[in-house]
């Protein structure tokens, strides 16, 4: 935009051209190298000092569900029931509380 002349500004824009086009096969090129990596096995690669520690707390979740869900069976009331979906925070938690709700109102309606 700062030249006049014609000519010099058809070479600014090949050169333009030509550094995209660089651009984009350098692109293609990582993404085929990452595409066709080989595997590095097929047992999962996660970071061997934390996975004792994520496995327990998946343990530890799965058991604080099973307790919610205990205490939700002995609530007969949907308001009650309100209440807690409204304090939950983890989806799960909200999950197994909108089907005990359910169930409530449909054992109303029999």
């Amino acid at each position: 935009e700062a030249t006049l002349d014609l000519a010099e500004r058809r070479r600014i824009r090949s050169a333009i051209r030509e550094l995209q086009r660089q651009e984009l096969e350098r692109d293609e090129e990582a993404l085929a190298s990452k595409r066709f990596r080989p595997e590095r096995g097929s047992h999962r690669q996660d970071d061997k000092e934390n996975w004792p520690r994520s496995q327990r707390l998946e343990e530890e979740q799965q058991a604080a569900l099973a307790t919610l869900s205990r205490q939700l069976e002995a609530i007969t009331d949907v308001e009650e029931l309100t209440k807690l979906l409204r304090a939950a925070g983890e989806y799960e938690e909200r999950k197994l509380i909108r089907a005990a709700i359910r169930k409530l109102r449909a054992e109303e309606i029999e």
